[in-house]
């Protein structure tokens, strides 16, 4: 009966196999990309990079109206025709009509607001280089998360490799344990054993593919993709030393970090926001003039008055909203200053754990690598063994168990090195390699 099993599950169990590995679309017909080009498409579709380099536009623009309205006066242009009837005088021609032209240019300055005009250029130009910093930061952003799916399609597609060495190894060894068992070398159980190892292989060769499909749509949404996507193979370069040490990494991020840059452009908005806000309680200063021309004629010159004059208002009370205003304004300042100061430890603490996970992952790649060169020997010393009938089969299982544990350590090992390589740029805002 256990022989009869044993030569059924042999049977069918590249039969079983196909079928998973024929999961989704074929393999040649995926569309590949390389990790530059993935780098590029996810710029173009990611949603927080598109808002990121708009806000630069947008901050573009503040800081010129600020400009604006700092050197050039406020003019207006407005010209009309009115038909009457009846007839109504018309005091262009001093006569009754039943129309009437005007022509109305009129202009004005704020000479002096309190300063808040100076405020307002430092608040602009705050909100550019926080806009800028903030793109910089939303750039990195997306290429750690670009990065983060790309290795991960690399990682599955080997871990599913490692799943289908392990079913290959698991159907070979039945083989041999079928052998042994009908020569009498071996009881039938050894039989029992590998077709448990076989059944759980198998499994996990169906665990693998289907995360494998999922990555690969994962990629294919990160770079605009309707489907899934490949990606192509990374060089087995070893991972390199970081070219700067934790002390410098921990000075630059604390310095020019992205995520720090917007915390303190923010800061100093919210503080320009708040002077600029203070100023209400000074006199404003306006300059205005303007000229008007009335006639029935469509371009009015048989009448013109020109208007030239200075104003000079002090809001005395207005309810208490100018209070309110500056004391919100006054709040977003402490909340800005609160976030910057986090932000400049929050730059030193995750540069921290980057750097740290960084020299972990390349030092525990390292022993993997180790350790799937003794798992692959010992492998093959307990399969000798067991051939010449010198081990149980527990021994054997256990080889084949170690080595494909020692495989999958390997590939989350490069994995989390990569990954923790990319968020060491993102904090930085630069490439180290």
């Amino acid at each position: 009966m256990i022989a009869a099993l044993v030569v059924a599950v042999q049977a069918t169990a590249g039969l079983a196999v196909a079928p998973m590995s024929q999961a989704g679309p074929p393999r040649d017909t995926l569309p590949v990309v390389t990790l530059s080009e993935a780098l590029e498409a996810a710029a173009q579709v990611d949603p927080n990079y598109v808002a990121a380099l708009r806000q630069v536009g947008d901050a573009a623009w503040i800081r010129r109206g600020a400009w604006s309205a700092f050197l050039l006066p406020s003019i207006s242009f407005q010209w009309s025709l009115s038909q009457f009837s009846p007839e109504q005088f018309n005091i262009g021609t001093n006569s009754v009509t039943d129309r009437l032209t005007t022509f109305n240019l009129q202009g004005s300055y704020d000479l002096f607001r309190g300063g808040a005009k100076f405020h307002d250029l430092a608040g602009s130009a705050a909100a550019v280089e926080g806009s800028v910093a903030g793109e910089l930061q939303a750039r990195y952003q997306t290429a750690l998360g670009t990065e983060a799916d790309y290795y991960d399609v690399i990682a599955q597609r080997q871990l599913r490799t490692a799943a289908e060495e392990r079913v290959r190894r698991a159907t070979e060894q039945m083989s041999v344990a079928r052998a042994r068992v009908l020569s009498g070398a071996a009881v039938q159980t050894d039989s029992l054993q590998l077709l448990l190892e076989l059944t759980r292989a198998q499994v996990d060769e169906l665990i693998q593919s289907s995360a494998l499909t999922i990555a690969r749509l994962q990629l294919g949404r990160r770079v605009g993709r309707d489907g899934p996507v490949d990606a192509a193979p990374l060089d087995a370069t070893p991972f390199r030393e970081l070219p700067l040490a934790l002390g410098a990494a921990v000075e630059e991020a604390t310095r020019s970090s992205p995520a720090l840059l917007v915390a303190r452009a923010e800061q100093r908005l919210a503080d320009a926001a708040f002077k600029s806000e203070r100023a209400a309680y000074l006199p404003r200063l306006t300059l205005f003039g303007s000229w008007q021309g009335f006639d029935d004629d469509l371009i009015p010159d048989a009448t013109n008055r020109t208007v030239v004059g200075a104003a000079l208002s002090l809001p005395i009370f207005d309810g208490g909203a100018r209070e309110l205003r500056v004391f919100r304004a006054s709040t977003a300042r402490r909340v800005a200053d609160a976030a910057a100061a986090d932000a400049q430890r929050a730059a030193a603490r995750n540069v921290t754990e980057a750097y740290e996970t960084y020299t972990t992952a390349r030092a525990t790649t390292d022993l993997a690598e180790r350790g799937v060169t003794v798992a692959r020997e010992n492998l093959r010393v307990q399969t000798e063994r067991y051939g010449a009938g010198a081990t149980t089969i527990i021994d054997l299982i256990t080889a084949q168990v170690d080595l494909t544990e020692a495989e999958v350590a390997l590939v989350q090992a490069r994995f989390a090195t990569r990954l923790a390589l990319a968020g060491v740029e993102a904090i930085l805002g630069r490439r180290l390699f």
